[in-house]
C-alpha cells in the first residue's frame, strides 16, 4: 500500500470584529477564541492527530491559533506563509511541500492554519468536490488524506469545535 501524507487544515478561532480603525492583519484572537481554540488544540492532540509542522497565515488570529496549537503539542515547530493569507495562492506553497524535493523530506502530517474560505475551498479542491462544498468553523478543522500513489484525495475528518469539544 502506498504511503499517504495528510493536510490538517486548521482555521482560526474566533476574532475581534472588522473595524475601520482595525486591519485586517491585525485583528486578534478573543478571550473566549483563545479559550476555545486551546479546547480544540488539547482534543487534537488526544485524538492522536499531531503534525511534523505548522504552516501558518501571518495574520495575527491565525498566528496566534499556530502559538496555541505547537503550545499544545500538536507540532513541534511554526513557519509563516504568505500563501495563506487571505486570497493567498496556496497552489505554489503546496506543489513546495508535495513535490520531490520538500523543505522537510520524510513528512506524514502538515497542518496549515488559514482563513475561510480558503482552507474550505482547498480541501474541496483537492477531493474533487464543487466549490462552497466543504466549510471550516472558526477553530473547525478538516483532514485530507494525500495518497502518494496519485489516487485521489479524500477527506478523512470535517470537526467543527463543537463536536470536537462535545462529551468532553
Amino acid at each position: 500500500m502506498a504511503a499517504t501524507r495528510e493536510l490538517l487544515l486548521l482555521r482560526h478561532g474566533i476574532a475581534e470584529e472588522r473595524r475601520l480603525d482595525l486591519a485586517d492583519g491585525r485583528r486578534a484572537l478573543t478571550p473566549e477564541g483563545r479559550q476555545r481554540t486551546e479546547a480544540v488544540l488539547q482534543r487534537l492532540v488526544a485524538l492522536g492527530l499531531g503534525c511534523d509542522l505548522l504552516l501558518s497565515s501571518p495574520y495575527a488570529r491565525a498566528r496566534q491559533t499556530a502559538d496555541l496549537a505547537r503550545l499544545a503539542g500538536l507540532a513541534p515547530d511554526l513557519e509563516l506563509a504568505a500563501a495563506l493569507e487571505p486570497a493567498g495562492e496556496i497552489g505554489p506553497l503546496l506543489q513546495l511541500w508535495l513535490g520531490d524535493s520538500p523543505p522537510r523530506p520524510g513528512w506524514r502530517r502538515l497542518a496549515l492554519v488559514g482563513h475561510e474560505p480558503d482552507l474550505g475551498l482547498l480541501a474541496a479542491r483537492l477531493i474533487g468536490a464543487p466549490a462552497g462544498a466543504i466549510t471550516l468553523k472558526k477553530a473547525g478543522v478538516a483532514l485530507v488524506a494525500l495518497p502518494q500513489d496519485g489516487s485521489a484525495a479524500r477527506l478523512k475528518l470535517l470537526l467543527s469545535p463543537l463536536s470536537l469539544l462535545a462529551g468532553r
